[in-house]
């Protein structure tokens, strides 16, 4: 984990370890996490009155703790500033293609449910959270048809199935406001958006414009203030209070740090994840993100000490257990969420490598039967089979006709090792229809044509596709491997000049502005791609963007 640079901390702590006058001692303490940019932050440092407010940037270049060297550095935070794209569910991040730098709210979590650094956000009185979705209420998740079946099969009446599952999804969805009103337990203010922040820039001066009406005085009050949503109306800014524990809702948060309080040991954390499995298979399964989360970064080192192998050897025992989470898996409508179970189970011994491959094969064969798949199934095969230890899963014959005889079908097939399958999908890369160009893009994306030869029978009959939109995918799925081949190239510059279609000379350049400059230095091609490109809608494209490229020294 990478990060920005920062003021050093380090003054800081020796400056905390003096004995202040009273004036430094009423000060308060702004803390900025700026992962993205720093306008919000230089918007406040340029209107609060130093004499006041100090300002401590938590995130350091460098250091893979943030947290460690903000407790080291004794670090009691009054407002807390967050400036960053948000994901909407698990991490803020930077939009800089050369930054690396990220916040994961797994991170916010441990600091909020763990004992080792209580002074860093326990005096917060407001938090501002400068990202988009931050306080987005509708949920990350829902509870789906599945837990009924579940629940009725558990006992309940098909009418006390649906009641629990409303409350689940009341509960345990989740939704981003929820997690930050988790996260920020207590506090009284937290401000962020529903859905489309403000850019860096364009929040600074909104911020700017509050500041010289208002001044600083309701900065670190802990009361929400209508001047300053009032300010951020057109992106529709909202502000709402930290959990408390006697919210409805408290032991949902309960439950979330006993996976995140790094005060528990990896032993009490499975001893916790087994109760969960314990419980009716529903609750297990609105948990499931933590749980797989969380065995998957249980690395070899730990499973091997003898607290940990004798807490995942209890799980292993449970028959009843798994028993119910298996069928409920095999259950799932979603196979994204029975692939995720099955390695969950395998992950708590429930399962053996050959069990594994038996239930995933199954689950394909399953999809395969399907009288329609799509993109999501293809990425799913594509993705699970990453390793082609899942080749030959599915090996029943197709007949021509047949449902299974389409594109989408047959890039499922082709995921899981099929010839004949990349042969089908091949065809689609070149169909007329878009919709089978589409998945062919899909598959495309995991699995590249590596064999040139290949690329030149594809690229030529990509060429002979009439001017559509299909053309267009088609010619984007070709720009993905970066091709710098002379014959392709050849055939691109010659429909460049050839077509009637605009877009589809934006696709081109699309594909010649990533090959390999030496590939493209002719003097000739710079002349054609300015005689005979096509009128175009106002503003730059791709076509502009590759003829700067050339010009260029």
């Amino acid at each position: 984990m990478r990060w920005l640079p920062t003021l050093s901390l380090v003054p800081l702590a020796a400056a905390l370890s003096l004995s202040a006058p009273l004036a430094i001692a009423e000060m308060q303490t702004v803390c900025t996490i700026t992962v993205n940019s720093a306008d919000e932050k230089e918007a406040f440092r340029r209107h609060l009155p130093a004499a006041k407010y100090q300002f401590v940037e938590l995130v350091e270049r460098g250091q893979p703790d943030w947290l460690a060297s903000a407790c080291r550095a004794a670090v009691s935070c009054d407002v807390l500033i967050i400036s960053g794209h948000y994901d909407g569910s698990n991490e803020f991040f930077s939009d800089q293609l050369e930054a690396r730098e990220f916040l994961p709210v797994d991170e916010l979590e441990r600091v909020s449910c763990s004992d080792s650094c209580t002074g860093l956000f326990a005096r917060l009185k407001e938090v501002y959270l400068f990202g988009c979705n931050t306080l987005n209420p509708q949920p990350l998740s829902s509870a789906t048809a599945e837990i009924v079946r579940s629940l009725v099969r558990e006992g309940h009446s098909p009418q006390e199935a649906e009641r629990h599952l409303r409350s689940l999804n009341a509960g345990h969805g989740e939704s981003s406001r929820d997690r930050m009103r988790q996260v920020f337990k207590d506090v009284p203010v937290i401000y962020g958006f529903p859905s489309t922040a403000p850019l860096g820039p364009i929040a600074g001066s909104a911020l700017g414009r509050y500041f010289q009406t208002t001044g600083p005085r309701e900065i670190g009050q802990g009361r929400p203030s209508g001047r300053l949503v009032g300010q951020f109306a057109s992106n529709a800014m909202s502000v709402t209070q930290g959990m408390t524990d006697k919210d409805p809702h408290a032991d949902v948060r309960r439950d979330v740090c006993q996976f995140v309080d790094d005060r528990l040991s990896d032993a009490a954390k499975l001893d916790f994840v087994h109760q969960l499995l314990q419980r009716q298979t529903a609750e297990a399964r609105i948990h499931l993100d933590r749980i797989d989360r969380y065995t998957t970064t249980l690395g070899d080192p730990a499973r091997r000490t003898p607290e940990v192998v004798q807490a995942l050897d209890v799980i292993a025992r449970d028959a009843a257990a798994r028993a119910r989470f298996l069928d409920f898996a095999r259950d799932a409508d979603q196979p994204a969420v029975r692939t995720r179970m099955i390695k969950v189970a395998r992950d708590l011994g429930w399962l053996s490598a050959e069990e594994r491959w038996n239930e995933l094969a199954q689950m394909l064969g399953e999809l395969q039967a399907r009288s329609a798949v799509g993109v999501t199934e293809v990425d799913l095969a594509c993705t699970l089979n990453q390793e082609h230890d899942l080749d030959g899963a599915f090996n029943r014959a197709i007949f021509a006709g047949s449902p299974a005889d389409d594109v989408p079908h047959a890039a499922v097939r082709a995921c899981l090792g099929s010839a004949d399958g990349h042969a089908r999908t091949l065809q689609g890369w070149v169909s007329p229809n878009e919709a089978d160009v589409r998945i062919a893009q899909a598959y495309l994306r995991h699995r590249p044509i590596t064999d040139g030869s290949e690329l030149r029978r594809v690229a030529e009959a990509i060429v002979r596709m009439p001017p559509s939109d299909a053309q267009v995918r088609a010619l984007e799925a070709l720009g993905r491997h970066y091709v710098s081949d002379g014959e392709i190239l050849a055939l691109l510059v010659r429909l460049f000049s050839e077509t009637s279609s605009w877009s589809v000379q934006a696709a081109i350049a699309g594909i010649l502005v990533r090959a390999d400059r030496r590939s493209l230095a002719s003097p000739q091609l710079l002349q054609t791609l300015i005689k005979d490109r096509r009128p175009s809608p106002p503003g730059d494209n791709m076509i502009d963007a590759l003829i700067r490229r050339l010009q260029s020294p």
